[in-house]
This record gives structure tokens, sequence and C-alpha cells, in this order.
């Protein structure tokens, strides 16, 4: 009987590992037609800059602000063919003082399915045929949402943009810019300065510290059956079947970036259950039942202070790696596409339940549930088998080829590393949820401050 039951095993194990060399390879050529975010990024950087000019004092200007923002952002749209760059950066472009004089061609109106957008390059079109003509001030009211797309309106027509462009919005705006350019920097500073701590007492010592872990009693099958089975053939492809059909029952009235959100959200949620689901069946076979321990993943919260202390040491330490990998990768690599569709979501959101509903599964679903499965039962079942630096290197490898980016695995795979070691190092499986949980938060922090 057992024999039936190993051979069982190893069929469906063969057959999930096969769907998921296609998943993940679909998965990964799909990523580079994704857009990166990073272009994004930088342009919001650059628009925030530009409505926190007035309140900047005049000796901080060279630290914060190297160019003049709209220049820069003229320049790095026209590195750009028109037709890749999104509805609001083409309209940026147009409305922009380089091309006051450009001929508003028909094909621009083509090129934007925001009636907003059409109104204003109509309006420009009007304006180039005859200098005379002013577009109605009610123009402005359009984009009292989009404070940069108010502003660069009101200096193209000289319209009066004192109502929303106020002295408080670009007080607003510098404090964005000190905290954009500062808690990196200084998140760097610490970090490296504990890298090299740690590096001085390791030389030292001679040993790295590992804590004693425990793995469960799983073998190198049952990781095959929980990666491949669980995590991407029921977790990647099956469970969202279920979770978009609910969100499209429940959203028919709700807004494209709530129901963006809500598709996320519930898609993280069911994705996360058949993995549950096959490791509660695991160590219920093997125990005859079910019965949560303290040790089965060694979260080993408490005392929290300590998992806390761990945990933030761990997410200042790897982020000088992640840097210079990142930076390596910008000077080899000119166009990194396939950033992860979550971070334009959140870039671009108005809509504050979306936002809470984001920022609830980047920085408190994915962490606890992706450490769970790589760090909690991957990770020490690896390391029992191949070694402790094998089975981080494995793990971490396998965490970065899930999110399925391309441009993201490497960066992905240093964090992996980071989260590997200071769960094995920290003895606390806490410690790297509180780690990755952090770094989520920090990106998401980023982005919601890089919003105008």
């Amino acid at each position: 009987m057992n024999k039936d039951i190993s051979k069982t095993k190893l069929f469906i194990a063969f057959i999930s590992l096969i769907i998921t060399f296609f998943v993940w390879q679909q998965g990964l050529r799909d990523s580079l037609n994704r857009p990166s975010v990073s272009f994004d990024i930088s342009q919001k950087e650059k628009e925030i800059a530009e409505l926190a000019l007035p309140a900047i004092p005049k000796n901080l200007r060279n630290l914060l602000i190297f160019n003049d923002p709209i220049e820069d952002i003229e320049n790095s749209l026209s590195e750009i063919s028109f037709d890749k760059l999104t509805e609001r950066n083409k309209l940026i472009w147009i409305i922009s003082p380089k091309n006051n004089n450009i001929n508003i061609k028909k094909d621009y109106l083509k090129s934007f399915d925001n009636e907003n957008y059409k109104l204003v390059v109509e309006n420009l079109s009007k304006s180039n045929l005859d200098n005379s003509y002013r577009p109605n001030d009610n123009l402005l009211d359009l984009f009292k949402e989009d404070r940069f797309l108010y502003h660069l309106l009101s200096k193209r027509y000289s319209f009066d943009e004192s109502q929303l462009i106020t002295s408080s919005l670009s007080k607003r705006m510098f404090l964005k810019i000190i905290a954009i350019r500062l808690i990196p920097l200084l998140t760097i500073v610490f970090g490296s300065l504990l890298v090299l701590k740690t590096f001085w007492r390791v030389m030292a010592s001679k040993k790295i510290e590992w804590k004693e872990f425990k793995p469960l009693d799983l073998d190198l099958l049952d990781m095959v059956l929980l990666i491949s089975g669980g995590f991407v053939v029921l977790g990647e492809v099956i469970s969202p079947l279920f979770s978009i059909t609910l969100v499209q029952l429940v959203a028919s009235n709700l807004s494209i970036e709530l129901t963006q959100s809500l598709k996320i959200f519930f898609g993280y949620v069911f994705m996360a259950i058949p993995p549950l689901f096959i490791i509660y069946s695991q160590i219920k076979s093997f125990e005859n039942k079910f019965v949560f321990k303290k040790d089965y993943f060694e979260f080993n919260f408490l005392p929290i202070k300590d998992s806390f202390f761990l945990g933030f040491k761990g997410f200042l330490m790897i982020i000088p790696f992640v840097l210079i990998v990142s930076l390596i990768m910008n000077l080899l690599v000119d166009n990194q596409n396939g950033s992860n569709p979550l971070l334009e979501i959140v870039l671009n959101s108005n809509n504050y339940v979306s936002f809470i509903l984001l920022f609830l599964t980047t920085t408190f679903l994915a962490p606890i549930f992706e450490e769970v499965i790589f760090r909690g039962v991957l990770l020490p079942i690896l390391s029992r088998e191949f070694g402790i630096v094998l089975g981080i290197t494995t793990s971490a490898f396998i965490f970065a080829l899930a999110h399925l980016s391309i441009s993201e695995m490497i960066p992905l795979f240093t964090l992996g590393i980071g989260l590997g070691t200071t769960r094995l190092i920290s003895g606390r499986l806490s410690s790297s949820v509180i780690m990755h949980s952090l770094w989520n938060g920090m990106t998401f922090l980023n982005l919601f401050l890089l919003r105008t």
C-alpha cells in the first residue's frame, strides 16, 4: 500500500513539475511585456520637486533639486516613443513648455481614451491655430485631483492656480521630497554600518552562529508537491478562477481601482488556501492528527521586542546588498521591463479603500503566507538535506522565481537570501516575517509619498 501511495505521489509531483515549468516560463516571458514602474517613479519624484519648489529654501535647492524639474520631465519623456507612453505622460509631453509650438496632430486624439485628456488636446489644438484662443477656466476643474497636470495647464494658459497650488501644498511636497530622499539614505547608512559590524564579528569568531532549527518531518517529494502542486498549480493557476469570479460578482458597480485591489486581495487569499491545506494534510499524515504546536514553523513571536529587533536588523542589513545589485543591473540592462503590476496600481490609485486593501495585502498577507511556505517549511527541509548555505540559496532562488518577474529576479533572490539568513540566525520565523513586512511596507510608503 505504501508503494502505491509513493507511486501516486511521484506521479502527481512529476505532473506538477511539468505544469510549473510551463507556467513559470510563460509568466517570466509575459513579464517582459509589462512596463517598468521605475520610469513612472522617477517622473513622479520630478513632479513633486516642481510642486515643492516655492517652499524649498534657496540654500537647500542645490541639495534637493539638481536640475529644473520641468526640463528633466520633458527630456525623459522625449527619450521614449510617444506611442509607448502612458496616457497621462502623453498629455504631459504635449502640454510641456518645450512643445508649446508643436503641431497638434489629429492622430494624437486617437491616443487617448480619457475624455478629459481628449478635451485638453482639442483646446491645445485650437490655441495653436489661433493665438488669441483661450480655453474656459472650467478646464482646470477637471484636474483638481491631479495637482501636477493642474499646475502645467495653469502655466500653459496663465490661469490662476492659487486655489489649489497653495503654499501649504508646496510645504507638503517639500516634506515629501525630504522623506523620499532621506529615508532611503538613512536606511542605507545604518544598514551598511550593521553589515560592517556583523562582518567584523564573524571574521573575529571565524564562524556564523546558526540557531538550531527543527524542520517538519517531510521530504523533498513533499516539497515538490507543496511548491509545484500547491503554490503553482492550485494557487497560481486554479485559485484565480474562483477569486476573479467572486470579485466580478460583487464588483459590478465599483470603480476600476477598487475592483483591481479586490482582485489582488482575494487573489492572494485564495492562492494561500491550497498550499496551506497541503501543509495541514502533510502534518496530519505523519502525526495521524493535526494539533497546532508552537514549534511547527518556529514562529517564536515572544518576546515580541526580540522578534521585531531581529527583523528590523535584517531589514536594514539587506538594503545595501539589494541596492548594489539593482545598481549593477541598471548599468548592464537599459530597459528593465516586468515590474509587479501592483506597484503601478499603488502609485496611481486615488481610492483610499483600495489603498487599505493593497496595504493589508502587501504588508500582512504576503509576508505571513510567503514566509510560512518559503522560510517556515521549505528552508529548514532544504537546509537539513543540503546544508544551510545551499538551503538558503535554493529557497531564495525558488522564492524569486515564484514572483514571475525577470527584472526583479536578482533583487528578489538577494532579498530571499537575507530573509533566509535572518530566519536561521535568529531561530525565529517571526523575525523574517517582520523583515519581509518592513521591506514591503517601505516600498508601499515610498509609492504612497510619490503620489501627487
